[in-house]
């Protein structure tokens, strides 16, 4: 097999740039007439933009009904959902907001044309009758990132959570699922806070780290990949500080972003996400904050198991690069770069004060139960139980 073997998932059709909110209505009507408008709980009907939205919608000749996602989607809010809006034959879903806001969306779209419960389509959850593969039969969907962070915009994947005992945090997947349009404009994040910009940030930048090394990694998405760190390292500190109003440094994020969604729907993520799943059905933890949290210590386990298997890893290589494109200095030798890589991460993880896991209600007695359940088959190197519970006991 050539290093230069790959497979490609579809990509939506892509609007990138300010001002491209404006053509929603005219997107959006080219799939009928009749469309579910998705939101978080604020933000848009606060700027006056939802109240624009429905205003143009109408004026084009739609009709929309409007659904609010104010939480990580849950089984149970995807079937309410379900229930009240299957029946009214809508032409279009289009979610406009942060990564649940579109993982929610995503579901309901792909959901409507189906009579069943969404939890027998959920990956590793099924229903009483077990899991069930979905047909990809769904709704035009439209997605509208309004933060920085998931990818969500350009993924086959919608991710569903049931927090608590027995919980989980797992995904409703099929290549048809890639949105139909991604519509990607700076100026929605311009009054993202400091601390959400920080976390959807951090959740970008790892997944574009975790593809980079990924066993499946190709020169596709380690390409794009080094193209979404350099556009993050030049903005990322200053979209978070005193350059938040600048569209131009919104703009590099959220590319940033867009690039993380797709190496990462084409090459899988580490174990950072791996936790994300076991860790994010036990306890309320932002998606985000759990990657700010962790990246740099899953980082320092990557990087130290790959050198004890073989000083001349090629990964570590591609981890030096990251060194080289995150800290803004080029480094003459491979051992120089991961160490300047580990210490950009720690840098900001002390800058940003990225909050530890013991403020979400995890303990050290939690560690055990959560390393025997956490899984990634596409991380960097294969990682024990002891080094799984090193990266969660130093962020406790």
């Amino acid at each position: 097999m050539s290093e230069l073997d790959f497979s490609l998932l579809p990509l939506p059709a892509i609007h990138f740039g300010a001002g491209q909110f404006s053509r929603l209505a005219e997107l959006a009507g080219t799939f009928g007439t009749t469309i579910l408008v998705v939101t978080g709980s604020h933000a848009l009907q606060d700027s006056g933009r939802l109240s624009s939205l429905l205003d143009s919608l109408h004026s084009a000749g739609l009709k929309a009904y409007h659904l609010v996602v104010d939480r990580e989607p849950s089984p149970e809010l995807i079937n309410e959902a379900l229930a009240k809006y299957r029946g009214l034959s809508l032409d279009a879903v289009l979610a406009i907001g942060g990564g649940s806001v579109l993982d929610g969306g995503k579901a309901i779209s792909a959901m409507l044309l189906n009579r069943y419960p969404v939890e027998r389509f959920i990956e590793g959850v099924g229903g009483p009758e077990g899991f069930t593969p979905h047909d990809g039969r769904k709704v035009p969907f439209i997605a509208v990132p309004t933060t920085s962070g998931t990818g969500s915009e350009v993924t086959n994947n919608a991710v569903i959570s049931r927090v608590g005992p027995g919980g989980f945090k797992r995904s409703l997947r099929h290549s048809a699922f890639v949105p139909d349009i991604a519509l990607i404009d700076p100026e929605l994040m311009l009054t993202v806070s400091p601390e959400l910009t920080a976390a959807s940030g951090m959740d970008a930048c790892t997944q574009l780290l975790e593809a980079l090394t990924s066993p499946f990694a190709s020169p596709y998405t380690d390409a794009l990949a080094c193209s979404g760190m350099e556009k993050f390292s030049r903005s990322f500190i200053g979209a978070c500080t005193d350059r938040s109003l600048e569209s131009s440094v919104r703009g590099d994020i959220a590319y940033a972003a867009l690039m993380s969604g797709i190496v990462l729907a084409n090459a899988g993520l580490g174990i950072v996400h791996g936790f994300a799943s076991s860790v994010g059905g036990l306890f309320n933890i932002p998606h985000g904050t759990l990657c700010a949290t962790l990246l740099a210590e899953a980082t320092r386990e990557n990087i130290a198991g790959l050198r004890a298997l073989d000083s001349g890893h090629p990964v570590l290589q591609k981890y030096a690069r990251a060194g080289d494109i995150l800290s803004g200095v080029v480094s003459r030798e491979v051992h120089a770069g991961c160490e300047r890589l580990l210490d950009t991460l720690v840098e900001w993880q002390e800058l940003l004060r990225f909050p530890r896991l013991s403020i979400y209600g995890m303990d050290e007695s939690d560690i055990d139960a959560i390393v025997s359940v956490t899984r990634s088959k596409s991380n960097a190197v294969p990682l024990d139980d002891a080094a799984m519970r090193r990266i969660l006991s130093k962020r406790m």
